[in-house]
């Protein structure tokens, strides 16, 4: 694909050479690629990663490098409506093993990375979960940060007896007097 590329003829133009642009279907002002080759270099790298995707894409004749399929993964870009989840996963891991440890949440209705939380703390889950009142119920390891964070949000009325297991009502709604809900949670 070529772009036409024009001159400005006054001197005082701060701006010597102008690009035409194209429609926003085909692709973004300064992108490198068309939305259609954007797509698949960020399927490529959902599916396969770095290195395979990378041989993968030079067997389909359009080389990219390993890096440019992992940073289309992290810049996202799928286009797609973004949904407060109601089902998440919470579980640790390492920054630094043996030395820095935080806390992953994933949507487990759509299979993505929601967040990484910089800490294992009991407190920062619990800020981040205040923050979206539209989660419903929440699967966890048993480790003792999550042991922790469920003593934490089971002390609000509607406790179930069962280890491990709280409810909510459904955003909007509320079934306690103070308005406070716990999270259900299912332990693996």
């Amino acid at each position: 694909m070529s772009v036409r590329r024009f001159r400005c003829p006054h001197q005082g133009c701060p701006r010597k050479i102008f690009a035409e642009r194209l429609e926003s279907g085909i692709t973004r002002p300064y992108a490198r690629r068309t939305t259609r080759l954007q797509q698949l270099v960020h399927c490529l790298g959902i599916a396969l990663g770095g290195r395979p995707g990378q041989g993968m894409a030079r067997r389909l004749l359009f080389p990219v490098s390993k890096d440019t399929l992992l940073r289309s993964v992290r810049a996202g870009g799928d286009g797609g409506e973004a949904v407060a989840p109601r089902v998440i996963g919470i579980d640790d891991w390492a920054w630094k093993k043996g030395r820095r440890y935080g806390t992953i949440i994933c949507d487990l209705e759509r299979h993505r990375v929601i967040d990484l939380l910089p800490d294992r703390e009991a407190g920062t889950v619990e800020a981040w979960l205040a923050e979206r009142p539209g989660i419903e119920i929440v699967s966890r390891d048993r480790g003792g940060v999550t042991d922790r964070l469920l003593a934490v949000l089971c002390r609000a009325p509607g406790r179930s007896p069962t280890d491990g297991i709280c409810s909510r009502p459904p955003a909007g709604r509320s079934s306690t007097p103070s308005g406070s809900a716990s999270v259900t949670f299912a332990g693996y």
